[in-house]
């Protein structure tokens, strides 16, 4: 069990001290071979199929860069503004790997292909950033299997060679949900332009933390390491009783050391692992099978040109041509199918500030509630464009709407119209029979027309109220309003 004493983290910012959090990140890059090797990076396979000679670290045997990864990196180094450095070095960072046979890792250290940059992103509605030190390219390791072998380990080369990008933060990040939404915003942008799958469970997006606290003013704390984040829970969970640790430490007397640890999602807590290594423990030095990498300004500009519409610009352009607040662009490109979906809705009906709001109210209420994204949503963008036409023309209310939409939720081969018809769901727009209502229900409540006339507003909503039950709720809430200022001023 956790310790009870470690309750949540803002309790523990009134103590006086100030978080500071760091990010390094691997993408999986998503070509269909390893980054040195020709060997497949498909997952799932069995146990060392897909291990080459050059994995096996045989030998004669050479690394040959994949163009395709130096490719998906360049496409970062674009989408976050960094610079793409014309010429970089690999180098074999000496650490022992038991699960890379060759006994080292092929990294980049001294020069990486991509050198600063900048994420941008909402938390609320207060924008950040947080500037990148650098996106490097370097191969993954294998995995040392424990479970099915008593006294021994087992390895699976498979994920040796495996090509990554790791991506690297300055220090900017001051809380728990701070670091948690940069990490869900690059998680957006390497799935948006296609270089990551994106998928945690899988190891394709790992997330490593470091995480210090100080007081105010004062230099950076001791940093501990937090390894392998591979869901967005357990980082917030991870990161928050980091932090109340390392608090409860430092008031209890004791130094913070520097470390590497692991999160128990079982216990909600962090363990050491290791001392943290700094880069003089790995050794770097030049990779001598690897000639520098020399990426020319034309191949950038080829990538540049083949590459899709980036979220940040998306964003810019529906503030633009639709209107949209830049809360709400940022929101409606949270991911390139609830782009699309918002698109194609604002083509079939015009009414662009509309859908925004019934995707980013009714529909995610609806799928978060089923734990479901935009994928999984029955109603089509044109069946939501129609319901907003209906509501636009005055032919339902908001209200009439939700019902509708709870029936083409579980019937999505419903038309909008056929269940408008019926439910009886249009609202009245005669306005002769709804004068007469408003005159009846004016007669029957003198106190609240003299309230409202006496300059309480809450009364006419008392009115309208009254005005919809006569009506069965079929009256058109602006015609009622309209006609009852009109009578009210009389």
């Amino acid at each position: 069990m956790t310790d009870t004493k470690y309750v949540a983290q803002k309790s523990l910012l009134v103590r006086g001290y100030e978080v500071v959090i760091g990010f390094e990140t691997h993408a999986q890059l998503s070509t269909r071979s390893k980054i040195f090797s020709r060997a497949a990076t498909a997952f799932g396979a069995e146990p060392n199929t897909q291990a080459c000679a050059v994995d096996l670290a045989l030998p004669g045997t050479l690394p040959v860069m994949n163009k395709g990864a130096v490719e998906r990196a360049i496409e970062l180094g674009l989408a976050l503004g960094s610079h793409i450095a014309p010429r970089s070095i690999f180098a074999r960072k000496n650490y022992f790997y038991p699960d890379l046979p060759k006994g080292y890792q092929i990294s980049q250290f001294e020069i990486p292909v991509v050198q600063g940059g900048l994420v941008e992103f909402y938390l609320g509605d207060e924008k950040k950033s947080v500037r990148l030190v650098r996106a490097h390219l370097e191969e993954d390791a294998g995995k040392s299997l424990h479970e099915d072998f008593i006294g021994q380990t087992g390895i699976d080369l498979n994920r040796a060679g495996t090509p990554l990008l790791e991506i690297v933060t300055e220090p900017d990040m001051r809380s728990t949900a701070e670091a948690v939404a940069y990490a869900k915003e690059l998680h957006k942008i390497v799935t948006w332009i296609g270089i990551c799958d994106g998928n945690m469970q899988e190891g394709s997006f790992r997330c490593d933390a470091n995480v210090s606290v100080r007081k105010p003013g004062e230099p950076l704390g001791t940093r501990r390491e937090i390894k392998n984040l591979n869901s967005f829970k357990f980082m917030q969970q991870a990161i928050d009783y980091e932090i109340r640790w390392q608090i409860d430490e430092i008031e209890d007397g004791r130094a913070i050391q520097q470390a590497t640890v692991l999160f128990n999602p079982d216990t909600g807590e962090t363990r050491a692992m290791r001392s943290k290594e700094d880069a003089a423990d790995y050794r770097y030095f030049p990779d001598p099978d690897l000639p520098p990498l020399v990426i020319a300004p034309e191949w950038v500009e080829r990538v540049r040109v083949g590459m899709t519409e980036l979220p940040r610009v998306m964003a810019a352009r529906f503030v633009k041509d639709h209107g949209l607040s830049d809360y709400d662009a940022t929101a409606l490109t949270q991911s390139r199918e609830v782009a699309s979906y918002f698109e194609a809705a604002t083509a079939a009906c015009g009414q662009p500030k509309l859908v925004g709001n019934w995707i980013m109210g009714e529909i995610s209420r609806r799928l978060n509630a089923a734990e479901s994204d935009i994928s999984a949503c029955p109603v089509t963008p044109a069946q939501l464009g129609q319901l907003v036409t209906r509501i636009q023309d005055g032919t339902i209310s908001n209200n009439a709407a939700k019902q509708v939409m709870d029936v083409l939720w579980v019937d999505p081969h419903t038309e909008v119209d056929a269940v408008i018809e019926a439910k009886g769901l249009k609202q009245s727009n005669d306005t002769g029979a709804l004068e007469k209502i408003v005159d009846t229900v004016l007669a029957a409540n003198p106190k609240n027309v003299d309230e409202f006339r006496a300059g309480n507003a809450k009364a006419l909503n008392a009115l309208v109220g009254q005005i919809m039950k006569a009506s069965q709720g079929k009256a058109n809430p602006q015609l009622v309003n309209e006609l009852l200022k009109k009578k009210l001023a009389a």
